[in-house]
């Protein structure tokens, strides 16, 4: 039976993961370019982890220059199974304050400047994201925060902007008012790019703002925000931490079709494929390639 490799890609005050054994900084290079940064590899409670730096240690990549296609490249060729994206993120909803977690379940893409699929011309695939998260691994999260004693909401629809400026409050109230629940600059494409890849995917947006649509809270201010990144990545660390015993080492078959999402999503006829392309898709499409 395959074994389970948990992937965790650190945002905004999560930088790295203690109690790991083993732990090696390694580095891994992908056709698609090098990840945002080396990627920390050990074991905990006895399954296989990576942690990859969403913006490198120090914060060196913006929103927009973060290379998510390297990133799920590189986790994909550890043989990650299973990714947990930790985010920081504001909130449109008076009953999710800054420290409360929520398990996204849904993304409205608002950003522009990225390249958002391993596919294009020369091989031409269409996954579905109707559903971009992956329900098992959502369960497994909302375990491990209560667990920890972490206020999560089961479920939420994350608004991706471009960034990196936060929203003026026209845009704010906008967002609100289509039904969003917290916002964010990262988890996109990175959602769409882990279904192309065929692996499970779990975004915990940890809220450390009201946006700027609150009348009582003004404009959001950075120091604000790092002020409340201190509890949420204390938190992070301690649901994180929990995972392996609730996933298991043993991998079974994703219950939501997450590890089959190519199944016919591949239109390009064989004898039209770029084999350019299709190398660099080794990684990423060789099972149905």
């Amino acid at each position: 039976m395959p074994k389970t490799i948990i992937g965790v890609i650190g945002g905004s005050g999560v930088y790295d993961i203690a109690g790991l054994d083993g732990a090696t900084w390694q580095s891994v290079h992908t056709l698609w370019g090098d990840p945002s940064d080396q990627i920390l590899t050990g074991t905990l409670d006895g399954v296989d982890m990576a942690f990859l730096p969403r913006h490198g240690r120090g914060h060196v990549h913006s929103p927009t220059t973060v290379p998510y296609r390297a990133n799920i490249d590189a986790l994909k060729r550890l043989g990650v199974t299973d990714v947990i994206s930790v985010s920081a993120c504001g909130s449109f909803r008076e009953d999710m304050p800054p420290g409360d977690f929520v398990i996204v379940d849904q993304f409205i893409d608002r950003t522009f400047a990225r390249e958002k699929s391993f596919f294009g011309t020369g091989c031409v695939a269409h996954v579905s994201v109707a559903h971009p998260t992956c329900s098992r691994l959502g369960d497994a999260v909302a375990t491990a925060a209560a667990k920890a004693g972490i206020r999560a909401h089961r479920g939420g629809t994350y608004l991706a902007m471009e960034g990196p400026q936060f929203s003026s409050i026209a845009e704010s109230r906008m967002y609100r008012a289509w039904g969003c629940d917290v916002i964010g600059m990262t988890n996109m494409p990175e959602a769409k790019l882990a279904r192309e890849a065929e692996l499970c995917y779990a975004s915990i947006a940890m809220i450390t703002d009201f946006d700027s649509w609150h009348p009582d809270h003004g404009a959001v201010e950075i120091s604000d925000i790092i002020a409340t990144l201190g509890a949420n990545s204390a938190n992070a660390r301690d649901l994180i931490a929990r995972l392996p015993a609730l996933l298991g080492a043993a991998r079974h078959t994703c219950t939501s079709g997450c590890d089959h999402a190519l199944e016919h999503a591949i239109m390009t006829a064989p004898d039209k494929r770029d084999p350019v392309l299709l190398e660099k898709l080794a990684v990423i499409a060789g099972r149905v390639l």
